[in-house]
């Protein structure tokens, strides 16, 4: 705790602490998350608002989006004329990232919370981030996902970036309080075995994925329990039903299976 109230004041308060300070390190006490309380966070160097409570952007995920971004760059055109789909976009932290990292044309930023919607236009523009380069859409999934006549090549992404809910319902008990008592639960819990809206997606991505695109998606690293598999191998056997040709999983930073390309 004192470590969070020493990076509250630096970050928030700039070392001089006032009484609303004194508040701040209350909502800390109480298990608010740090980062809501300060307001913001950084993911990728890029600083991510929090001001309308998106879930707040993980290590893990900032790990292997830092990784797609470094292969993205290291191609020949550098991800220029490109299209991507941010999709459960959250914050748009992802997005964000993306766009300001790489030479992509156009990302569009999909969530189905009105309140990640409001989020996302917040840090595009925080972000500074061309206008011209974003699309920001109020979508379940895929069911608002359309082409953008305006661009003279075949409709599809090149790339699609996916974090979707995906803790299983049935291991709530070991989500930390203040995780449950603060985040949206909305973007955390995807049905009993945590794969509701992985199932959904995988169903559906191939339909939006230009024909050398590539798919890049977070699950549940966890082993697993007697009551639901470990998510690695269910996500496999969904991947080879909908005839995906290829695909390799990743670990993160901490060892554990984290995301999956597929493409």
């Amino acid at each position: 705790m004192e470590k969070e109230i020493k990076w509250l004041l630096k970050e928030k308060y700039f070392n001089k602490p006032s009484k609303q300070f004194y508040k701040d390190v209350e909502r800390l006490k109480a298990g608010e998350p740090l980062d809501y309380v300060i307001g913001f966070t950084e993911f990728l160097k890029c600083k991510i608002d929090l001001s309308k409570r998106p879930l707040v952007p993980r290590p893990e995920t900032e790990f292997w989006v830092g990784k797609v971004i470094e292969n993205i760059v290291s191609l020949e055109d550098g991800g220029r004329g490109k299209r991507c789909l941010d999709l459960f976009s959250g914050s748009g932290c992802v997005g964000v990232a993306v766009l300001a990292k790489t030479g992509i044309l156009l990302c569009d930023m999909a969530d189905s919370d009105k309140n990640a919607i409001a989020q996302i236009k917040i840090n595009c523009k925080l972000n500074k981030i061309n206008s011209k380069r974003y699309r920001i859409i109020k979508s379940d999934v895929f069911k608002n996902i359309k082409g953008n006549p305006a661009l003279n090549h075949a409709e599809g992404y090149d790339f699609i970036f996916a974090n979707p809910p995906y803790i299983p319902v049935t291991r709530k008990s070991k989500v930390q309080k203040s995780v449950l008592k603060f985040e949206p639960k909305k973007a955390l819990f995807g049905g009993s075995d945590g794969l509701f809206y992985i199932r959904k997606f995988l169903k559906d991505a191939k339909n939006h994925l230009r024909p050398e695109g590539k798919i890049f998606m977070e699950f549940d690293g966890s082993a697993g329990s007697p009551q639901v598999p470990p998510q690695k191998k269910q996500i496999e056997k969904i991947i080879r039903k909908y005839n995906y040709k290829n695909y390799e999983f990743h670990k993160d930073q901490y060892n554990k299976w984290r995301w999956v390309s597929i493409g």
